[in-house]
């Protein structure tokens, strides 16, 4: 029997903007990342049935506002497309937690309008993205952003910063790289946390305390944010 889904979180105001909502965790991904806290997800095999989680849902109409699809990575999954149109008919907004690397899949999605809010994480420009993510997928992320860059699907990119992983100036190169594409939304940047288990052991990171001192912006029109 097909489980694709390794874990629910049934309540969070913090992973949906302004919506109280659910996490559905979709086991495996196409992506290695050494600083992944989601091993056991990454790696491991769903629990949950589709029809479980269908049955979660049903039980929290009503009571919640949204939908959030994460993992792993959730758009590898078979069905997905079924899933978001059961779940927007029980009148449920969605939001999607994608690295970019299915982007004909994304494509479909908001086709059929069956995104309300999408983070994609930007993980490393070309020179260091098979480093970062044990993949060479970034032509895909780079056609997923430019698809949403050309929708009005509201978005967000996000950076997790290991010190040892990206530098002052990596992170000022893909700050550079946003701004030249157009990116006119928040970027968000997230302090790798340590001491948790990750995909690879990795040494200690030192904490960004204030973006203002990276000095990565290079046009007004780019707001980078610290994301606690």
């Amino acid at each position: 029997m097909y489980k694709p889904i390794y874990s629910i979180t049934p309540f969070t105001l913090l992973d949906f903007p302004g919506k109280t909502a659910c996490i559905l965790w979709f086991a495996g991904c196409n992506m290695r990342c050494p600083f992944c806290y989601n091993p056991e997800i990454v790696l491991g095999k769903g629990h949950q049935t589709i029809a479980q989680a269908m049955d979660f849902l049903r039980s929290r109409k009503g009571l919640l506002e949204g939908v959030v699809l994460s993992g792993g990575e959730c758009t590898m999954h078979r069905g997905i497309l079924e899933l978001l149109q059961d779940i927007r008919a029980m009148g449920f907004s969605i939001k999607i937690d994608t690295n970019g690397s299915r982007p004909k899949v994304l494509e479909k999605l908001m086709e059929e309008n069956l995104i309300d809010y999408l983070a994609l994480d930007f993980k490393a420009l070309p020179d260091n993205y098979h480093e970062l993510t044990g993949s060479d997928l970034f032509a895909e992320f780079e056609q997923s952003f430019q698809s949403l860059l050309d929708s009005k699907l509201p978005f967000e990119i996000r950076t997790t910063v290991h010190s040892e992983l990206l530098t002052q100036k990596e992170l000022k190169k893909m700050s550079e790289y946003l701004s030249r594409k157009g990116y006119r939304g928040t970027y968000y940047l997230q302090n790798y946390v340590n001491g948790l288990p990750t995909l690879a052991p990795l040494p200690a990171s030192s904490r960004i305390q204030n973006v203002a001192d990276l000095e990565l912006s290079i046009k007004p029109d780019l707001p980078i944010v610290l994301r606690a």
